[in-house]
């Protein structure tokens, strides 16, 4: 029998939905933890003028 209702759940399924959604969260906050941007200059923003034409490059930069 299948209960698609939470009111209607048993202990057990909350406890399913508990850990799944633990398990979700604390995957990311690892990858928050563990993600490192590197060669990202806040400091240089290039300026562009009306009306005239721009070309930019460059690279995105790197997440490790």
């Amino acid at each position: 029998m299948k209960n698609y209702s939470m009111y209607g759940a048993d202990g057990r399924t909350h406890l399913k939905i508990l850990v799944v959604g633990l398990l979700c969260a604390t995957l990311v906050a690892a990858v928050g933890i563990f993600a490192r941007v590197s060669d990202v200059d806040l400091g240089v923003t290039p300026i562009y003028k009306a009306g005239q034409p721009t070309v930019v490059s460059g690279h995105f930069p790197a997440i490790h």
